[in-house]
């Protein structure tokens, strides 16, 4: 069953192994001694440590290997490192900060590659990639899962389904479960099982020591609880590098897929408001996306251990409008979500989104609005995209999160996509200019009907986007940055400061 996504399509991607090397230094940038020691553990909390070495699958731009290694999935971004760091193990990542602290370059942490304005890559800084760190460990008695923070989406879904386990993810299988989780993450499960972020509970964290050193630390309700709450949330590259995660799992056989395609979108406005009035309220198992396109509209639900038969009932206030094509799967979980992925080389090389929470239902003009826009759009992978919220993300879990927009009726997102995959990305697209002039117009014509935005879909342009991310939650942040990362090592352009007595 191929289907749309809310990025055009639905897509997948395989893993990627390598074998541990040992690489004795960069040229380009070492500092003096920095290739004559061994792999460096933990230091002195406010001392030096020995010089470090980079470990693990070391990437350099002289190696035929490097496109490929720095290239992200949105093709928009184009960035340069000195070098990439694939890591084997947690001692790699705490081998490669120590090395980026010492030599004083710019670190950031990549898992997927879909950091959405290319935040996980610099010019001629490190990039600490932990995508080949995919260890799974499931307790089926405890219910509890620890996973390595390289597992994208889709590894997660399948690998605890065929358990009859499931997490919260999001819907696209190919990016980072880390990078996800650590925003809150929300996907088909949310409403049964809150966000991604409720379900963790510990984490593996290398964090800075000292004035040049790493370390690696655990993290749970009982261990360094204050910086548990801040990852659920607000751990995307702010306080460290995760290595491994911790899930609470919830028990899942089966579920139904339903799919309803409407051609056109002259009943758009009945939808719309069908929908916002019907799927946050209704049975909290049941989730659901709503994918409006220049031509068609697409619903998209998910209920877990749920018939076709229910499953329709419950829609039954949207899927009653007008004569929609419906269909239905009903399989175990990791099945069905692996067959709605489509390759990413089928995808467009540009994207561009903007996030929105709206805590009230769309009047007709904000509709209005929608229809408009959608109608002119630029690309046919032009979309405005729906996730109902409601039901069990109200619930914060124990020990809380940073994650703030517990109360909003649903989330939303002006999405375009265009241009053609290649291994030199960053030409000038000519239809560049109008898709991104598409997408701000679209967004600031909504802004006065939603309140806050996502900080795993990041805007460049947003304003006040430290309370848009985290709400009051911010200088709680920031006080345990300045916790964790005094020195504020981990640092991009929307990243959270320390906070400064």
């Amino acid at each position: 069953m191929n289907d749309f996504s809310r990025r055009g399509l639905l897509k997948a991607t395989a893993a990627a192994g390598a074998g541990a090397v040992v690489v004795p230094g960069i040229a380009a940038a070492e500092a003096p001694g920095a290739s004559a020691a061994n792999a460096v553990s933990t230091g002195p909390e406010h001392g030096k440590c020995a010089p470090a070495e980079l470990t693990g699958r070391i990437v350099r731009p002289e190696d035929s290997g490097y496109t490929d290694a720095r290239l992200g999935w949105d093709q928009l971004f184009s960035h340069y490192p000195l070098v990439i760091v694939f890591a084997q193990n947690t001692q790699d990542v705490v081998n490669a900060l120590t090395w980026a602290r010492q030599n004083d370059v710019a670190v950031r942490v990549r898992s997927g590659r879909h950091a959405l304005e290319g935040w996980s890559n610099v010019d001629n800084g490190v990039v600490i990639d932990i995508s080949e760190l995919k260890s799974v460990d499931i307790d089926a008695d405890a219910r509890i899962a620890r996973v390595g923070a390289g597992l994208n989406q889709e590894e997660a879904v399948t690998t605890l389904a065929k358990q009859n386990f499931a997490v919260t993810t999001g819907t696209e299988g190919s990016v980072g479960l880390s990078g996800a989780t650590l925003g809150g993450g929300f996907g088909f499960l949310t409403r049964w099982l809150g966000m991604a972020c409720d379900s963790l509970v510990g984490a593996e964290i290398v964090v800075p020591s000292g004035t040049e050193c790493a370390k690696a630390i655990q993290v749970d309700l009982h261990n360094h609880s204050d910086l548990l709450w801040a990852l659920r949330g607000a751990g995307n590259g702010n306080f460290g590098i995760i290595t491994s995660l911790t899930y609470k799992l919830a028990p899942l056989k089966s579920v139904t897929y339903l799919q309803a395609t409407w051609q056109g979108i002259d009943d758009l406005r009945a939808i719309f408001e069908a929908y916002q009035r019907t799927a946050p309220t209704t049975d909290a198992r049941l989730g659901t996306q709503l994918e409006i396109h220049r031509n068609q509209i697409f619903l998209f639900a998910v209920l877990p251990e749920g018939t076709p038969e229910e499953t329709k009932r419950l829609l039954d206030p949207i899927l009653s409008i007008d004569s929609p094509t419906v269909t239905t799967q009903v399989d175990n979980w990791g099945k069905v979500y692996a067959d709605f992925q489509i390759p990413i080389e089928l995808e467009p090389a540009n994207w561009k989104f903007h996030s929105q929470f709206s805590s009230k239902p769309f009047p007709g003009d904000a509709i209005d609005i929608v229809d408009t826009f959608i109608r002119n759009a630029p690309t046919d992978d032009s979309n405005y995209f729906v996730q109902a919220f409601g039901g069990n993300v109200r619930r914060s879990p124990r020990g809380g999160t940073a994650f703030p927009h517990r109360d909003t009726l649903f989330y939303a997102e002006p999405g375009v996509g265009w241009g053609k995959r290649s291994d030199q990305p960053g030409v000038c697209d000519p239809l560049t200019s109008q898709c991104q002039a598409w997408i701000a117009e679209f967004s600031q014509a909504l802004r006065t009907y939603v309140d806050g935005a996502y900080v795993n879909v990041p805007n460049i342009a947003q304003q006040d986007w430290e309370t848009a991310y985290w709400g009051d939650n911010f200088d709680r942040l920031r006080r345990i940055k300045a916790k964790y990362d005094p020195h504020n090592v981990f640092q991009y352009e929307q990243s959270v400061p320390p906070a400064v007595c």
